[in-house]
C-alpha cells in the first residue's frame, strides 16, 4: 500500500475496463484519482466505489478528443490540487472496421481521434507542468495491434502504433526533466468492448487458446502493470513499451508449416 501516495493522477477511459481497474488500484496505492470519459455515469458510478473505499477521486465527465476540454481538465487539475503527477492516456474509439478498400474516410479519421489525438492533446497539456516540478510520470495505452499486423484493424492499428512511436519522442523530451513516458500494450483483455467484439462460446474459446497463457486478460492485471510504469519503482524506464498480452506477441507460429511437413 502507499506507493503512489499523495501523488495526483488523471486517468482516461477511466468508467470501464482498463481504465476502471487502473482507477482503482491507483486510488488504492494512495493517488488523488480524476477519472475521465465521454459518459458521466460509469465515471460517477468508479469514483464513488473509490470515495466508498476510503479513496479520494472525482468524475470529469469529457470527450479526449476535444483539445480545449482535455487541456482545460489537466491545468485545473494542476491548480487544484498544486501538482500533477500521473497521467494515464488509456480513452479509444476503435473506429470502423473492415478491409481497407471498404473503409470511408471518416471511419479511418475517427480511429485517430481520440486514440492518438487525444494522446497528444494530454502530453502536450501535461508536460509542461511535470517538466516545471522536475517529475512526472506518463502511460500511454496502445495495443498489441500497433506492435504486429491484425486483419480489419487498418484504422486502430495505425493509430496505436502511431501512439508507441509519439511516446518515443515525448520520452525523449521529457527525459531531462526527470519526466517519464512509457507504453503498455495490451493484448486481448476481458473489458465490455472485448465482450461485445467477441461473442461467447467457440470465439472466445479459440481466442483464449490462441494466447499461449491460454486464457484472456483481466482489467485487473493490465491496471498493475500501468501501475508500475506509473511508479517510482519504474524511475529507470521510460520510452519503453511493455506489452501485457499472455506471451501472444512472442510466439511465431508455426502450426501450417509442421502441418504441411507432416
Amino acid at each position: 500500500m502507499g506507493r503512489l501516495a499523495d501523488k495526483v493522477a488523471i486517468i482516461t477511459g477511466a468508467g470501464t475496463g482498463i481504465g476502471a481497474a487502473c482507477a482503482i488500484r491507483f486510488a488504492q496505492e494512495g493517488a488523488k484519482v480524476v477519472l475521465c470519459g465521454r459518459r458521466a455515469e460509469p465515471l460517477r458510478e468508479v469514483a464513488a466505489q473509490i470515495t466508498t473505499a476510503g479513496g479520494s477521486a472525482e468524475a470529469r465527465p469529457l470527450d479526449v478528443g476535444d483539445e480545449h476540454a482535455f487541456t482545460a481538465v489537466i491545468n485545473e487539475t494542476a491548480a487544484r490540487y498544486g501538482r500533477l503527477d500521473i497521467l494515464v492516456n488509456n480513452a479509444v474509439v476503435a473506429g470502423g472496421g473492415g478491409l481497407i478498400a471498404n473503409l470511408t474516410t471518416d471511419q479511418w479519421l475517427e480511429s485517430f481521434k481520440v486514440t492518438l489525438d487525444g494522446t497528444f492533446f494530454g502530453v502536450r497539456a501535461a508536460m509542461p507542468i511535470m517538466v516545471r516540478q522536475n517529475a512526472g510520470s506518463i502511460v500511454n495505452v496502445a495495443s498489441v495491434c500497433g506492435l504486429l499486423g491484425s486483419l480489419y484493424t487498418a484504422g486502430y492499428s495505425s493509430a496505436k502504433a502511431a501512439v508507441i512511436n509519439f511516446t518515443r519522442v515525448a520520452a525523449l523530451e521529457g527525459a531531462r526533466h526527470n519526466v517519464r513516458v512509457n507504453v503498455i500494450a495490451p493484448g486481448a483483455v476481458f473489458t465490455p468492448s472485448f465482450e461485445a467484439s467477441v461473442p461467447e462460446g467457440k470465439a472466445r474459446e479459440a481466442t483464449a487458446n490462441a494466447i499461449p497463457l491460454g486464457r484472456v486478460g483481466d482489467p485487473m492485471e493490465l491496471a498493475n502493470a500501468i501501475l508500475f510504469m506509473a511508479s517510482d519503482e519504474a524511475s529507470f524506464i521510460t520510452g519503453t513499451t511493455l506489452a501485457v498480452d499472455g506471451g501472444k506477441t512472442c510466439e511465431l507460429s508455426l502450426a501450417s508449416a509442421l502441418g504441411n511437413a507432416g
